[in-house]
């Protein structure tokens, strides 16, 4: 197995490390010397780093091992995208039950982390889908199921921590075709916006939100509601490549308050409703290519939270907070969140969910501790999968079976081979 040192980075592109990196053809191929995997780097931050160390790019173990047209259940290897299981199954009438925002996340690091998608309050977590996992530790191979229950939980949402993941079985949802009606509806602020969401009864929902304005505007967006349907159309076409980094100026304040102006105004007052091919509504910035490059060569931080519903105004307090500090980007999403997670470090809860993307400048890391210490207040949480500022000391109330989780952590990895830049930053593994 050939090393390479590389230079390797999350999506967000504001945190790097130096590693040598293996990228196995087989399973068979994995090293005898374990470390941390990595896959299809969605992860913003340092989930994936292991500076100075080694980690395992898990992406060209892909395949699709096994399929029960029957039941829907499918074995595959950790390296297959969940855009890849959309793609080959949806025409057979099955889906991936859960679905995050990008279809180039790996079935590995959706179990990692514990994806949720538009769904969530339906459906769940992704974790609440997988049936086995096999993971490949330093004593070996074990295959788990949810009967082994600590390792279990500490397994999904658990940042890899329990060891490689190599295969899952997963069980698809069933799907009448290829294509979602969607209906999407402005809200003209945050009071509108709330009640508009909380009114919900669609499958699938989400809500683009203005992060940029302020007043009586503060707080309004598009809600977008959706329903799987059986209408043909095509597939989705790929869109272009951003070649290079976009220079600093092209996410200025001025800038990202015209263009949210605009996106605002795209949708009717009245409403509309569209039939879009699935990777369209599931997978929207996979179109543009390379996009994180839009952020230039500094790259960018987001900033994901999730509260519960009684604390919901501090969401409020928030958005006022970012929308005067005029830093943030055009990406920003609202969405309602149901009870389901899988893990012990699953990031879901019964709540509202903000995430908000930052250009990496000078404020941003101020406004987004900020943001952090306010999630803790109400009892809420960040998502590690976006995460890249948090400190040790914000993290422990926001995760209390975090004890269960070192426990089961340590006895499954007690030489620490699996430790991550992320771990060691926040702390996660304690003692040990």
């Amino acid at each position: 197995m050939r090393w390479k040192e590389e230079s390797v980075t999350g999506w967000g592109r504001a945190l790097r490390a130096e590693a040598e990196v293996a990228r196995p053809e087989r399973l068979s191929d994995l090293p005898e010397k374990l470390g941390p995997a990595i896959g299809g780097r969605r992860s913003y931050g340092d989930a994936a780093l292991n500076g100075g160390g080694r980690a395992i790019d898990m992406t060209r173990l892909d395949r699709i091992l096994s399929f029960d047209p029957a039941s829907g259940k499918v074995e595959v290897e950790a390296g297959v995208t969940i855009g890849t299981l959309l793609r080959v199954f949806a025409p057979q009438g099955w889906m991936p039950a859960v679905m995050p925002g990008t279809g180039f996340a790996t079935v590995g690091g959706a179990i990692a982390m514990d994806v949720h998608g538009k769904n969530h309050h339906h459906a769940g977590s992704f974790g609440g889908h997988v049936t086995a996992i096999t993971l490949l530790q330093e004593a070996g191979e074990v295959r788990i199921t949810p009967r082994n229950r600590a390792l279990w939980q500490a397994t999904i949402g658990g940042l890899g921590q329990t060891g490689i993941i190599t295969k899952a079985v997963l069980q698809l949802a069933r799907t009448p075709g290829t294509t979602m009606e969607v209906r999407e509806r402005r809200a003209e602020g945050w009071d509108e916006h709330l009640a508009m969401l909380d009114a919900s009864q669609a499958t699938y929902c989400v809500s683009w939100i203005d992060a940029t304005a302020t007043g009586e505007a503060m707080g309004r967006g598009i809600l977008e509601e959706a329903e799987l349907c059986a209408t043909r159309k095509p597939a989705a076409s790929h869109g272009p490549k951003v070649p290079t980094d976009a220079p600093g100026f092209a996410l200025s304040a001025p800038i990202v308050k015209a263009f949210n102006a605009i996106y605002f105004r795209r949708v009717p007052a009245e409403g509309r409703s569209v039939v879009r091919p699935m990777a369209d509504f599931f997978f929207p910035l996979d179109r543009i290519h390379d996009w994180n490059r839009l952020y230039g060569k500094r790259g960018f931080h987001q900033f994901q939270c999730v509260v519960p519903e009684a604390a919901k105004g501090q969401i409020k307090t928030m958005m006022q907070e970012i929308a005067g500090a005029g830093l943030a980007s055009p990406l920003a999403v609202l969405k309602r969140m149901g009870p389901g997670r899988a893990g012990y470090l699953s990031f879901p809860m019964e709540g509202y969910t903000l995430a908000v993307d930052f250009p990496n400048r000078g404020r941003a890391g101020g406004l987004i501790g900020r943001l952090i210490d306010m999630t803790a207040e109400a009892g809420g949480r960040i998502y590690f999968a976006k995460d890249s500022l948090a400190r040790a000391e914000q993290i422990g109330a926001m995760y209390p079976d975090l004890g269960k989780w070192q426990a089961a952590v340590a006895k499954a990895d007690p030489g620490g081979i699996f430790e991550t830049d992320m771990t060691r930053r926040l702390g996660l593994r304690g003692s040990e």
